[in-house]
């Protein structure tokens, strides 16, 4: 076995998954509240010390840790800081200014319903007065979404002929009346929260709802987290170590040859 070869190897597909999780991130750059991934690796695990005055082995010295022969792919993360704030000035603009989420009673394309989460705050207000998403999922009050529930008495409705305005908890004014409440949650555990797709997250088994810190800041929208100029220089470097792998596989396999034809009976 060629050490070198699968050292190599494996640091190459570290470079790839890097790439393609820093690709997603440049798509999403404009996305509304996007909060970019990353990656971890773990390198070998020898630490390149000894251990200084080490008895258990007949005073010869040990090396710490042990010798591993590739690149160890680590786990994708996201990071949950705020984007900066962009003022709209739209009455159905919403932001987050803190830890939280939105609640949304998300139907999919099965007819299946239940609740995701997002701090996108990009909504609407249809004929009927719902708050909604702009994929037209319906925006849930308080209730709904501390509880989890779902359905015509858990959603956001105002009167859609008059303006509205919501103050940093989340109540909503008509006619200087309060007549309802953006739902706003946060999680205990952020391990425990999974990107569904559009925009929306998923609590998984064993996650927690609290109690949100964040206000809530209307005619404003949370950009993504995502800084163009970081992913383009790490875009390099990602390229320059793929490069390197590279070649380190062609000169092994170049010295291979060499060994192969030096090697030959004549």
């Amino acid at each position: 076995m060629i050490k070198g070869l699968y050292t190599a190897h494996t640091g190459m597909v570290n470079e790839m998954n890097r790439l393609d999780i820093l690709t997603n991130n440049l798509a999403n750059a404009d996305t509304t509240a996007y909060k970019k991934e990353g990656t971890t690796s773990r390198t070998f695990a020898d630490e390149l010390a000894i251990k200084i005055k080490d008895t258990s082995h007949y005073g010869l010295p040990q090396k710490l840790g042990e010798m591993s022969l590739v690149t160890h792919l680590g786990q994708v993360y996201t990071n949950w800081d705020s984007g900066s704030f962009k003022v709209t000035d739209n009455e159905t603009d919403f932001a987050l200014d803190g830890k939280g989420f939105f609640a949304v009673e998300f139907t999919n394309k099965d007819g299946e319903t239940s609740v995701k989460y997002t701090r996108d705050g990009n909504f609407i207000v249809d004929n009927q007065g719902y708050l909604r998403t702009k994929d037209g999922d319906y925006i849930l009050n308080a209730e709904g979404a501390r509880t989890g529930n779902y359905g015509e008495g858990y959603r956001v409705r105002i009167n859609p002929t008059q303006a509205f305005a919501v103050d940093e908890l989340g109540y909503i004014y008509q006619n200087e009346e309060m007549i309802g409440t953006i739902g706003v949650i946060d999680f205990e555990d952020y391990d425990y929260i999974e990107k569904y797709g559009e925009n929306l997250y998923n609590l998984v088994e064993g996650g927690v709802i609290t109690e949100s810190t964040a206000s809530v800041r209307q005619g404003m929208l949370e950009t993504s987290n995502v800084n163009v100029v970081d992913e383009m220089v790490n875009m390099i470097a990602i390229q320059r170590a793929y490069e390197a792998g590279q070649k380190v596989i062609t000169s092994i396999d170049e010295t291979l040859a060499t060994t192969v034809t030096l090697g030959k009976v004549q």
